[in-house]
């Protein structure tokens, strides 16, 4: 199975129902573009890094597994999205975790 080689992560504030507005990059109070490493984290799925954020997400549902930002875990408040980019560079769909 092919794994994507790039998603766009989205640090939000809190757990927004409305995904729409929160996934828009001006909704995100920090964004990075993350590339495959070829790794495999400590939760048993691809590694991703960029920017200052390191994260392990399931391909298959586009699930961050774990993540660190700026080497610390995600403080409290804080939801993840992730869009998947294309070849193009440009995000394709959003999902959020």
């Amino acid at each position: 199975m092919s794994h994507p080689q790039s998603y766009e992560i989205l640090l939000v504030p809190g757990f927004a129902e409305d995904t729409t507005d929160a996934a828009e990059p001006g909704g995100a109070i920090r964004s990075a573009v993350v590339a495959a490493t070829g790794e495999t984290g400590a939760s048993g799925y691809p590694r991703y890094s960029g920017e200052g954020i390191v994260a392990d997400i399931d391909p298959a549902t586009r699930t961050v597994e774990a993540l660190l930002v700026d080497g610390a875990e995600l403080d409290y408040g804080l939801s993840v999205r992730i869009k998947e980019k294309n070849a193009a560079g440009k995000a394709d769909s959003n999902n959020d975790h």
